[in-house]
């Protein structure tokens, strides 16, 4: 592989899902998952390189047929950030290095989203973490558990994240996006961490770096995402993409 350059977003993409089997390779109007979100961090601007990282040779196969980069990884790993992480010190990572975990289930996210991340982080040298939320305000979501709440200081820190209902205030919550942009320092710090007990409560990994200390800086966003979880989401995340293109092509 040619030489590295950062920002670098790595994809992991596991083909062994459970709930929906080969996943990234799931068609959205006419093309993989997984090439969605390649394209979406190549129209980055900040961004310099992206890789998918998989264990699965069928989803490396289609990678390279659509013109992306793919790196065959170990079915070893417990996470997308540990599969991040093995990436990044592959290819020599520097401690400053920004390093993206983008999933490979958010065909839906705004470049400029990408871009706020790694801004972020070059302008606030102690940050080591940064990730994204969207305001809203509807109950449903607020008191679903598979939608992840986070709340953060006025300077931006993420102060705590939950499945409960958590309220930024009157009226309003914000809904965490699980990307993360990492100095690639911090990524091998958090990997080596054992899991912690408000990450088991919670089930969530994020707060794992909270309870040892990490500064995560989260950044509102206005446009909100639909994450493929399962085969019913193709269709929602498809109505999404094409009210976008009229929008855009009237």
């Amino acid at each position: 592989m040619d030489e590295t350059c950062y920002p670098l977003v790595v994809i992991p993409a596991r083909g062994g899902s459970s709930r929906f089997p080969k996943k990234p390779l799931a068609r959205i109007m006419g093309k993989p998952m997984i090439q969605h979100v390649w394209e979406v961090a190549r129209a980055s601007k900040r961004v310099a390189q992206t890789l998918v990282a998989t264990d699965d040779a069928a989803i490396r196969d289609v990678v390279n047929e659509f013109g992306g980069q793919a790196v065959m990884t170990s079915t070893e790993f417990e996470s997308g950030s540990d599969r991040v992480a093995w990436v990044a010190a592959e290819l020599g990572a520097g401690p400053d290095s920004i390093v993206i975990n983008l999933q490979g289930d958010e065909p839906l996210l705004a470049p400029e989203a990408l871009d706020a991340l790694v801004q972020v982080l070059e302008q606030n040298p102690d940050a080591q973490m940064a990730t994204l939320a969207v305001k809203k305000s509807g109950d449903e979501e607020l008191h679903n558990p598979n939608v992840v709440k986070v709340v953060f200081g006025r300077s931006g820190e993420a102060l705590y994240f939950s499945r409960a209902p958590l309220r930024s205030g009157s009226g309003f919550f914000f809904k965490h996006i699980g990307v993360y942009a990492f100095r690639y320092a911090a990524l091998q710090s958090f990997c080596r961490l054992e899991p912690s007990p408000l990450e088991q409560v919670e089930r969530l990994e994020q707060l794992r770096a909270l309870q040892n200390g990490f500064t995560i800086q989260v950044i509102p966003i206005a446009e909100d995402t639909v994450a493929v979880d399962l085969p019913g989401d193709i269709a929602l995340v498809e109505q999404v993409l094409k009210m976008r293109t009229e929008e855009r092509h009237p």
